[in-house]
């Protein structure tokens, strides 16, 4: 019933149209800061291998050998991959362009940097980004997905019936 709600009610989509302006700002916000401010991943990536020591280790052991094993030997990779992923992924929410898509990378994201002992503001953004996918078409209807999909039907029906 819940689900029904997100993805049918008019009010829903006003209401996912502001959550989704808001994690789209965090992403984009965060992922300017690295593309202008000069980003490395180095430092993070080792700190997030030294959280796998001791009695209670903050990230576990399987997160710290895919660090030390991929990560930090392809540590430009992820110079490259984080800023520019967290800036689309921003680009993405704000405009409601691929809401879903975007949704589903940003939570990947979160994930990443909470496997890594980071908390931060990653869970918040993972709940909001569970109802913008949940929504489905509702999350972007008041964006570019929503211009897509009133004139993507318009073309789809024009191709049917063979009128130019």
């Amino acid at each position: 019933m819940f689900i029904k709600f997100l993805r049918t009610n008019q009010y829903a989509a006003a209401v996912l149209t502001i959550l989704r302006l808001y994690v789209g700002y965090e992403w984009l916000t965060a992922g300017y800061e690295k593309l202008t401010g000069g980003f490395d991943a180095g430092g993070f990536l080792k700190g997030a291998v030294a959280k796998a020591a001791g009695d209670h280790p903050a990230v576990q052991a399987w997160w710290a050998h895919f660090l030390e094993g991929f990560a930090i030997p392809n540590v430009d990779l992820f110079n490259f991959l984080v800023p520019w992923g967290e800036t689309l992924v921003g680009l993405g929410l704000l405009l409601g362009c691929f809401t879903r898509t975007a949704a589903f990378f940003a939570m990947l994201m979160n994930f990443a940097f909470m496997f890594s002992g980071t908390t931060s503001t990653n869970p918040q953004l993972v709940l909001l980004s569970i109802f913008i996918i949940l929504a489905g078409h509702n999350a972007g209807k008041i964006g570019v997905d929503g211009l897509l999909h009133k004139y993507g039907k318009g073309l789809k029906r024009t191709k049917q019936t063979g009128q130019q």
